[in-house]
């Protein structure tokens, strides 16, 4: 396997080279980064086409001018790592750090969520092939799929910004519209579910009336302006997960499994009023420790209530303890919204429409994070909208394939439950040539979303090497194609190594 990753990564490197010489060369020739001062009207012009001409050695023809730039990047191993200047005399690793963490926090977000639901609508719509369910969700996601990314991102800014902002002076909800919403929360619910017809009756009336409840009650508290979940609903959430979380994990019938889900919830219920008090004084170094000790605690309660395979349980016990924590940290995050909401910076509309934070924006912990939020919300949820139906389509075109294999059949008649076939023998090679989209999609992401980005007023990765091209700015090109060329090769030597883990057969092979 060592050998097999060493030539892979020998022969990227090699392509990253050539490559990188074949784009300077043709940037280099596609326009001329003196344009701009020779149409200018500046006195003296003769200096600045001097000054800029030594910055940029543009006295140096380009298959010559490479390799000065090459030099620059070979000090990076004596820790004097260049890669020249931008034409305004910026140095280009100081734009290329800015526009990383940009575009970073803009699609790491939407990209993970994308996967993530993605990959469950496509396993359940595979599950339910051919049902009411299947053909909607596989109708809504090619209708996103298919919409230009421009036009969703104008649209949620349009009814998820302006809208609800507007919503939120006066946020009573009209019987009309909680009657529409239960309707059609019954309907997906029934869909998802299915069953025999009284079943699924059932099943439309209890999620019909759950949604017609629970928005009732969001109207007339006005749950909208000052919203918090409370220790109530945080248990009751982190039970509903620890419980969805055993039910796939390892099954509710595999006690020790389940009784370490319910005692991880236990312990985050004993540990909520405490951690309400160290909040006071919360940073990322500290909630990032406690999401780290939470998990820790999740796995040693597992390997204490043990059992015939205690993976399994340490397994469950640490994602129980997560998600747990999560919902504490969201129910925190709640109870600050209506402050931010509240402040000079918002003003009564707290969800944004461009940028990517509030400038001078003064606050706790929490209230900056909701400002990121508030921010990162639109952009997150149209490059969501728009990658999902990939992932979907790619997971349930998979799994059909792994359910029809011999092996399946024959987990079947040993007598193996369907879970224990779904999720244990289906589910990982199903995820082998998802993983190839992925680290695609995670490679190419780094470069920015262009359209995203240019709507939304975020300065990444897809704006500095558009803003560069335009005026013909070599080294800021070329240190995006460089980010973006080493992403893609690290990414694929990732998804090299999860296909040997996903399949023991690959790793003997290579």
């Amino acid at each position: 396997m060592l050998t097999f990753l060493t030539r892979r990564l020998l022969a990227s490197l090699l392509v990253l080279l050539i490559a990188s010489y074949i784009v300077y060369v043709l940037t280099c020739v596609s326009g001329n980064p003196l344009q701009s001062i020779i149409e200018s009207n500046a006195r003296n012009k003769v200096q600045l086409i001097e000054q800029r001409t030594k910055l940029l050695d543009l006295d140096v023809p380009p298959p010559l001018r490479y390799f000065l730039w090459f030099s620059g990047l070979l000090k990076g191993f004596i820790g004097q790592f260049d890669l020249g200047s931008a034409i305004n005399g910026q140095a280009v690793t100081s734009l290329l750090g800015s526009a990383i963490g940009s575009t970073l926090q803009l699609v790491m977000g939407a990209t993970v969520l994308a996967i993530v639901i993605g990959v469950a609508i496509g396993i359940t719509t595979a599950l339910r092939q051919y049902t009411a369910y299947d053909y909607t969700a596989t109708f809504i996601s090619f209708l996103f799929f298919s919409l230009p990314l421009f036009w969703i991102a104008v649209m949620a800014k349009q009814f998820l910004a302006i809208g609800f902002n507007n919503f939120l002076q006066d946020p009573v909800i009209s019987p009309i519209a909680i009657t529409v919403l239960s309707v059609i929360a019954g309907i997906v619910w029934l869909g998802i579910i299915g069953g025999p017809p009284l079943r699924r009756l059932y099943i439309f009336l209890i999620a019909g009336g759950a949604t017609a409840a629970t928005l009732t009650f969001f109207s007339l508290t006005k749950w909208f302006i000052n919203p918090q979940l409370g220790p109530v609903v945080v248990v009751i959430l982190s039970l509903g997960s620890a419980l969805l979380i055993t039910l796939i994990s390892s099954g509710l019938e595999n006690k020790k499994s389940r009784n370490t889900a319910l005692t991880v919830v236990g312990v985050g219920l004993v540990l909520y009023y405490p951690l309400q008090a160290l909040f006071e004084y919360a940073s990322l170094p500290l909630i990032l420790g406690l999401i780290a000790v939470m998990i820790v605690i999740g796995a040693v309660i597992g390997y204490l209530w043990g059992g015939v395979d205690r993976r399994i349980s340490m397994r469950t016990g640490a994602i129980a303890a997560f998600v747990t924590i999560l919902i504490i940290l969201l129910d925190r995050f709640m109870k600050s919204w209506n402050i931010y909401a509240q402040s000079s910076f918002a003003n009564g509309r707290p969800i944004a429409t461009i940028g990517a934070s509030t400038p001078d924006l003064v606050g706790s912990f929490w209230v900056t994070g909701i400002d990121n939020f508030t921010h990162l919300l639109l952009p997150t949820a149209a490059l969501l909208l728009a990658s999902l139906a990939g992932y979907s389509r790619y997971s349930r075109a998979s799994l059909l394939d792994v359910m029809n294999q011999d092996y399946i059949r024959t987990a079947r008649a040993k007598g193996l439950n369907e879970r224990t076939v779904v999720v244990r023998h289906a589910f990982r090679n199903a995820l082998i040539p998802v993983t190839t989209i992925i680290a695609l999609d995670f490679g190419a992401l780094i470069g920015g979303a262009v359209i995203t980005e240019s709507v939304f007023g975020f300065q990444g990765m897809g704006a500095l090497f558009v803003s560069s091209l335009r005026v013909t700015d070599v080294n800021p090109i070329m240190g995006f194609f460089l980010v973006t060329g080493i992403t893609a090769v690290v990414f694929n030597i990732a998804a090299d190594l999860l296909y040997s883990a996903l399949d023991p057969r690959i790793r003997a092979t290579a």
